[in-house]
């Protein structure tokens, strides 16, 4: 692979694998309040938010980091209060308790709206209004979680990105499959194919990639820290400490309870930040503890994981340009797969092991929903690690689903179009379908 096609991937996975405090949607909403605020240049009055659906689903039933409460509206408080842009999806890492009660204040005086817009230009869409006496200024992120797209005070417009240039400005879409107008993808950035991740993970220098190993370091420390305290639903918890009965000391448990451990902290707002995948930090969870897990009880050394970690987020990052940004496929889906990749190479395998793999979690768990980010996300996430390590052991032992069986090809690459195609457009209705459900309990 030539050093130009070699740096262009690895500027690709530096944009997308990226820390994140918190679920990245919220953090999101927080980010484009406190660049508003920012551009207002006071405290605001009053708060007036729109989101898409998708945005909507993801950032209503989320523990918001260090405040101890769920959902937007002290999420959008404190990005007024205390955030700061150039902390990106850290916005709210600043949080003390002092701002937290501040918050809870600002939200009763009814100062903070929140509305959906049913035409959005894209599925990802933070429009932020504040208000201050007769100044009001507008801050508009689209398509990817810091792209803003449109700034203005006073209706003088101080930034203004033409379409064709949205996914240019500090984080791409979808890299390579930018998620445009109403979602679709498009083909700006690195092309990518099966084969390409493969080689780029297997052959680059391991000084050039190595970098990867910053996300084993953020997501343990977030598993560690739920073995040790209450979150969300403590899957992980349970599993490491009371699970082994059913589930027995083994390489699969430690797996679903590493895993799942470090979604019960994020998703249960502990204020410690994760390694986030295309802009989810479930998916740098669901993409990195399978594949740290599997090398801790194997013995495997760093420059092993390296490579394996380089692969499970690059076929991640390579599924999610043809999916999009957010979806009504549930993001573990893709992680997950990605996940299996990187074990098949822990565990020796080439790349006609890896492509195996891939069709088999293909087969298995495409169609589970999104629903919103929430603490049950573990339950999903440990699914998709169980599987990931079923699909890499059958992967071994040269066992794949077949062309003959469902909406699996004998291309991988057509595997996953399959995959991403129901995901993205098979799924839309049951995507509005599941944002009612949600908006109408």
């Amino acid at each position: 692979m030539k050093r130009e096609e070699r740096d262009d991937i690895i500027s690709l996975i530096k944009r997308e694998v990226v820390p994140a405090l918190g679920c990245t949607e919220p953090a999101a909403v927080a980010l484009c309040v406190a660049k508003a605020t920012e551009v207002l240049g006071k405290i605001p009055e009053v708060i007036e938010v729109i989101l898409s659906g998708n945005m909507l689903k993801n950032a209503m039933g989320v523990g918001i980091p260090g405040t101890g409460m769920i959902g937007l509206p002290i999420a959008i408080a404190l990005g007024a209060l205390i955030g700061k842009s150039e902390y990106g999806l850290e916005v709210l890492k600043d949080v003390t308790p002092l701002k937290v009660e501040e918050g809870k204040r600002f939200i009763s005086e009814g100062r903070i709206s929140i509305s959906v817009d049913e035409e959005a230009p894209s599925i990802l869409y933070i429009k932020v209004r504040c208000i201050a006496g007769e100044d009001v200024s507008e801050a508009v992120i689209s398509d990817s979680h810091t792209n803003f797209i449109y700034l203005s005070l006073n209706g003088r417009i101080l930034y203004k990105a033409d379409s064709s240039s949205w996914a240019s400005n500090t984080e791409p879409a979808v890299s390579s499959g930018n998620c445009g107008s109403k979602g679709n993808p498009d083909s700006s950035g690195p092309s990518l194919n099966m084969l390409k991740v493969y080689e780029f993970a297997t052959t680059a220098p391991i000084e050039e990639i190595d970098f990867i190993l910053e996300a084993r370091s953020l997501n343990k420390a977030a598993a560690d820290l739920a073995f040790k305290k209450d979150y969300g639903h403590s899957l992980g918890y349970t599993m490491r400490h009371k699970g082994d009965k059913l589930f027995g000391d083994s390489i699969l448990s430690h797996i679903i309870s590493s895993t799942s451990a470090a979604c019960d902290a994020r998703m249960g707002g502990a204020q410690i930040a994760v390694m986030s995948n295309s802009g989810s930090g479930n998916q740098g969870i669901c993409a990195t503890m399978p594949v740290v897990s599997f090398a801790d009880d194997i013995g495997a050394d760093d420059r092993q994981l390296t490579r394996a970690l380089i692969l499970s987020h690059l076929t991640s990052i390579y599924i999610k340009q043809s999916l999009g940004r957010l979806s009504a496929l549930c993001g573990c889906v893709v992680a997950s797969t990605g996940a299996s990749a990187g074990i098949v190479s822990l565990m020796g395998g080439g790349y006609e092991e890896v492509c195996a793999a891939v069709k088999n979690m293909v087969a298995n768990i495409t169609g589970m929903i999104c629903d919103g980010a929430k603490p049950s996300c573990s339950l999903k996430i440990s699914s998709g690690a169980g599987t990931a390590l079923m699909s890499a052991m059958l992967a071994m032992e040269h066992k794949c689903v077949t062309e003959a069986e469902g909406i699996i090809s004998d291309d991988v690459d057509v595997t996953i179009r399959n995959l991403t195609s129901i995901g993205r457009e098979a799924m839309q209705d049951t995507d509005r379908l599941v944002l009612h459900i949600m908006t109408h309990k």
